[in-house]
């Protein structure tokens, strides 16, 4: 069972969605606006949050990024707009899936389910599995990244992306594999997503960036 927060000014979406939350046997609880949203995650721990982007007094996008100065907890972003640059301001800020509205309540479930199972961590492990490259220092085990010692935040569908391209360090990866293994088989979005997230994760890793290494017509590499 999850704890799902839906965030949205209309009434009528707050009561679709916790229809299916809650027929899905999870705890659903509602807040209106992003400030709300913020204060709830800021006492509360949920295992993810379906969040609208236009909102009274705190939008989508402002109420993502203060939840992420505190909590990793996953988002998936309901919005009306369809643009790349939506889509890119949403992934900035650190959510994790888009949903457009209108939509289908059965699809924004089975994406709730895959959000989840990638962000929910593996079985427990006695020792650390790190990696090391340069100023670049990988622990798995414990979700955390360091560039010349120093901690980098990362989105969790960039976690998920760099793990997997460390795991598979100096191999050719096409691009429909890597949206398959780290976004999933049902993945409804196209490549612009793998590409975005591949240039933010290049930002935060800073002068090891040319790790990510781009093969034209193919996908990407990471040499290591």
């Amino acid at each position: 069972m999850y704890k799902v927060l839906v965030v949205d000014d209309e009434l009528k979406i707050r009561e679709l969605v916790a229809k299916y939350v809650k027929f899905e046997g999870h705890e659903v609880y509602e807040a209106e606006n992003g400030m709300q949203a913020v204060e709830l995650c800021r006492g509360n721990d949920y295992d993810i949050v379906i969040m609208d982007v236009m909102m009274p007094e705190l939008d989508g996008f402002s109420a993502v990024k203060e939840i992420r100065k505190r909590k990793t907890t996953p988002v998936i972003m309901l919005t009306a707009r369809g643009e790349e640059y939506d889509k890119i301001h949403g992934f900035e800020a650190g959510i994790d899936d888009y949903v457009v509205k209108p939509f289908s309540p059965k699809e924004l479930m089975m994406r709730v389910e895959a959000v989840l199972k990638r962000s929910r961590p593996g079985p427990s492990q006695t020792e650390h599995e790190t990696y090391t490259r340069g100023g670049l220092t990988i622990d798995f085990t414990a979700r955390l990244v360091y560039v010349n010692d120093e901690p980098v935040n990362l989105a969790p569908k960039e976690y998920d992306l760099l793990f997997y391209l460390v795991r598979n360090r100096n191999v050719a990866l096409p691009r429909e594999k890597i949206l398959t293994d780290v976004w999933g088989y049902d993945f409804y979005g196209d490549d612009r997503t793998l590409d975005t997230h591949i240039k933010m994760l290049r930002k935060a890793l800073g002068e090891n960036s040319d790790s990510i290494v781009t093969l034209r017509g193919t996908g990407y590499r990471f040499d290591g």
